[in-house]
């Protein structure tokens, strides 16, 4: 699969770190609007007994997916497996048996961006969303953090910070 796409172009304008870290701030989006759902209590009778728990229970499985995020990011900013240990309050071996498949998995999908469906015709991206179309997730990160009151008066309080990558000088022709 060589043709490529839009998305390619926009995504190799980004470091991996800055990548990562979207995939991680897209995670923290979600994990928070979920959260959020278990605040309000006008219809906990319409829930089923028990409801509230699974969306505890969500909760959790997003923390984890989160977790994972935060790990891959640290490893593209150059963290070794004994500082994320240290934060992780375990060893530097148990970090990376847990989480070096999600590193893997993150440096294939750069190797290997794209899967064939079941039907061998639509291609599927190997990255997160966020990671995929970054032009997309900046703008979507930039207005929920605004929307918060987060980084108030900057605009781009999310997308402002990640590292780029410079842009090639165009080419010469005699």
């Amino acid at each position: 699969m060589t043709e490529t796409t839009p998305y390619d172009r926009d995504r190799a304008g980004y470091t991996r770190e800055a990548l990562a870290r979207l995939v991680l701030s897209e995670q923290a989006v979600e994990l928070s609007d979920s959260a959020a759902g278990l605040v309000g209590t006008r219809y906990d009778t319409a829930t089923g007994l028990g409801g509230r728990a699974s969306q505890a229970r969500q909760l959790v499985e997003l923390a984890e997916r989160a977790l994972a995020s935060a790990v891959v990011y640290e490893r593209e900013r150059g963290s070794s497996w004994e500082e994320i240990a240290a934060y992780l309050g375990i060893d530097a071996e148990e970090a990376e048996q847990r989480f070096g498949p999600a590193v893997r998995a993150w440096h294939t999908a750069f190797e290997e961006p794209y899967r064939l469906d079941e039907t061998g015709r639509k291609r599927i991206p190997a990255l997160p969303t966020a990671a995929y179309d970054p032009a997309w997730a900046c703008h979507h990160l930039d207005g929920w953090a605004r929307l918060r009151g987060i980084g108030i008066g900057e605009s781009e309080a999310v997308s402002a910070s990640l590292t780029r990558v410079p842009a090639a000088p165009p080419a010469v022709t005699p």
